[in-house]
C-alpha cells in the first residue's frame, strides 16, 4: 500500500469508531509496525487533520472533517450497491424509492473509470416471493421512530386475537421476508416486538415519548443479551 492510499484509510479508520481507537488496534488493520501508525499520525495532525489522542489511550478524529466522499474503492462501491440494492428490494415504499434515488445520486457525480462498480456491480438481490405486504404507512412509523413520538397502535396476534397498544418505538428490523417494530409497550410495560403485516391501525401521536431512543435500543439490547436471544415476535404476557 503507498503511504497516500495508507493515510487515507487511516483516516477512515478513524472515521468508523466513535470511541477511540488504539495505535495497536490501526497498525493491525493496516498491517504495518506500531511506529509506522504513529509517524502518520503525526503527519496528519501535521497537516491540520483534526485527530486527538496519545499513544497508549487512543485516537479519535474531531467533529468538522470529512474526506472527499467520491474517495470509494471497488469494494466499497460493490458494499453500498449490495446494501442499496437489498434496500430497494425489501424496504418500505419510500425506502425502496428512496435507495434507488440515492443510487442515481451516487453514479451522476462518480468519476468514469468507477461507474462501472456501481451499475454494474455482479452483487445480486434476487427477488422474494413469500414477501409480506404491510398493512400500514412504515414510513410514518419510521418518522415517529426519528421524533421520538408515541404510536397508537392496532394489532393482529398470530392466533387471530385483536389488541390495542400503547407503544413507543425505537427501532425497525428489517427481515428477509417481513418488518418488525421494536419498540416498549405501555400496556406490558416491558419492550415487544410487533410485525408490520399484522398491524390493522396505526396513529401517530403528537405526544412524544418521555425516554430518550438510543437509551431504550441500548436498554433493549442488554435485555436480549442477557436473555441470549432476540426478543420474540408477538410475545404478550
Amino acid at each position: 500500500m503507498r503511504r497516500a492510499e495508507r493515510l487515507l484509510q487511516l483516516i477512515q479508520i478513524l472515521r468508523r469508531h466513535r470511541r477511540p481507537v488504539t495505535g495497536e488496534v490501526i497498525a493491525a488493520e493496516l498491517e504495518v509496525s506500531l511506529r509506522t501508525v504513529y509517524r502518520d499520525i503525526a503527519a496528519l495532525i501535521a497537516d491540520r487533520v483534526p485527530i486527538r489522542g496519545e499513544a497508549g489511550i487512543g485516537y479519535v478524529l474531531g467533529d468538522g472533517f470529512d474526506l472527499p466522499p467520491l474517495m470509494f474503492t471497488p469494494d466499497e462501491l460493490e458494499a453500498v450497491m449490495l446494501g442499496l440494492r437489498w434496500v430497494a428490494r425489501r424496504g418500505d415504499q419510500d425506502l425502496s424509492r428512496a435507495a434507488q434515488d440515492t443510487v442515481a445520486k451516487i453514479g451522476s457525480v462518480l468519476p468514469e473509470k468507477l461507474r462501472p462498480f456501481l451499475f454494474d456491480a455482479a452483487l445480486l438481490v434476487p427477488p422474494h416471493f413469500r414477501l409480506v405486504e404491510d398493512r400500514v404507512n412504515v414510513a410514518l412509523l419510521r418518522s415517529a421512530i426519528r421524533e421520538g413520538r408515541k404510536v397508537k397502535l392496532g394489532y393482529r396476534t398470530e392466533e387471530g386475537r385483536e389488541t390495542e397498544r400503547m407503544i413507543w418505538p425505537f427501532a425497525v428490523a428489517y427481515f428477509d421476508a417481513q418488518r418488525l417494530i421494536v419498540a416498549w409497550c405501555e400496556l406490558r410495560q416491558a419492550f415487544r416486538s410487533f410485525r408490520t403485516d399484522r398491524m390493522i391501525t396505526m396513529a401517530v401521536l403528537d405526544e412524544r415519548y418521555p425516554a430518550r431512543r438510543k437509551a431504550l435500543l441500548k436498554q433493549w439490547q442488554e435485555e436480549s443479551k442477557k436473555a441470549g436471544d432476540m426478543p420474540q415476535v408477538d410475545v404478550f404476557a
